[in-house]
C-alpha cells in the first residue's frame, strides 16, 4: 500500500532553516507529481509547493517563493523540502501528499515550529 513517512521537523529560530523530508513506498515514486502541504492550527491545509516527476524548477506558493525549496531523489523515492529565512508564520505541520490511483495520500506529518 502507499505510504508516505515525513521526517525532519523540529523547533528553530526565525531565519533559521530546515529540510523536511518524506519517504515514498508502495507506488512508482518517479512516475508520480509530488507535493508537500502545510496546515497551521486554525487554519486550512495549503500547498506550499509540488514538483512534476523529472523534478525541474518545481512550483510554489507566493508566501514561500525564494525560501523554500522542493526537490526529488528518484532513487531514494524521497521529495524533500529546504526550508531557509524561516519566518513564524511559517510554523504548521508539514504533510507530504500523492495522488495515486485516484485516491489522495497524506503522511502523518512533521511538526515545524518557528519561534525565538
Amino acid at each position: 500500500q502507499v505510504q508516505l513517512v515525513e521526517s525532519g521537523g523540529g523547533l528553530v529560530q526565525p531565519g533559521g532553516s530546515l529540510r523536511l523530508s518524506c519517504a515514498a513506498s508502495g507506488f512508482t515514486f518517479s512516475m508520480y507529481t509530488m507535493k508537500w502541504y502545510r496546515q497551521a492550527p486554525g487554519k486550512e491545509r495549503e500547498l506550499v509547493a509540488s514538483i512534476t516527476t523529472t523534478g525541474g524548477s518545481g512550483n510554489y506558493a507566493d508566501s514561500v517563493k525564494g525560501r523554500f525549496t522542493i526537490s526529488r531523489d528518484n532513487v531514494k523515492n524521497t521529495v524533500y523540502l529546504q526550508m531557509n529565512s524561516l519566518k513564524p508564520e511559517d510554523t504548521a505541520v508539514y504533510y507530504c501528499n500523492v495522488f495515486v490511483r485516484y485516491s489522495f495520500y497524506w503522511g502523518q506529518g512533521t511538526q515545524v515550529t518557528v519561534s525565538s
